[in-house]
């Protein structure tokens, strides 16, 4: 009886290794931060925001999320009142690689993921880039992780709070965004 019990503890023991080693090599995509930027896990919850619009940009599909904070300031008629977005407002841009949908191939729907965006509105934090913060986190597919994006990627994105900057700018006018609330 000894036997059989230190061999099933044994088992039991090498199984619970294999399954730790494999919880621990799962990217906890919330741990994920661009250098002097954003945080991915200042987005928790992000996969469950109302979906603000869609747009096919590059050769991507994407989908514009946004926060409660967000969705209410363009209820109220932000941009095209000419105010601003309130701090905390927050957004999040999915892009995909776009696929034919295999039971209907006249669809197009989101393959694999390209990446992630986020911008926040902070004015006292990001004071000198319009009261907007931004991140870009590239997706691989391959390991299931996320990494900061860089110079490299495509688009070209700087690797702090700023990345989103230099394009927002063109939208100054509509508090740096660029997406319209789509109508329902």
């Amino acid at each position: 009886m000894g036997n059989k019990r230190i061999l099933t503890i044994a088992i039991i023991s090498g199984v619970l290794a294999v399954m730790g080693g494999w919880a621990m090599s799962a990217q906890d995509k919330y741990t994920v931060k661009v250098p002097n930027g954003l945080a991915f896990s200042e987005f928790r919850g992000y996969e469950a925001w109302q979906v603000v619009s869609i747009s096919q940009d590059g050769g991507m599909m994407a989908a514009i999320l946004a926060n409660p904070v967000m969705i209410d300031a363009y209820l109220a008629g932000i941009p095209g009142n000419g105010k601003p977005f309130p701090d905390g407002a927050k957004m999040a841009k999915i892009h995909w690689n776009p696929k034919k949908l295999e039971t209907f191939p006249a669809a197009t729907v989101p393959g694999t993921q390209h990446d992630a965006d986020f911008m926040v509105k902070d004015s006292k934090r990001f004071a000198d880039s319009g009261g907007w913060g931004w991140g870009a986190f590239e997706y691989d597919a391959a390991s299931d992780t996320f990494t900061p994006a860089t110079s490299a990627n495509n688009p070209p994105q700087e690797n702090d709070a700023k990345c989103g900057f230099a394009c927002h700018t063109i939208v100054k006018t509509r508090d740096y965004v660029f997406t319209n609330y789509g109508h329902r």
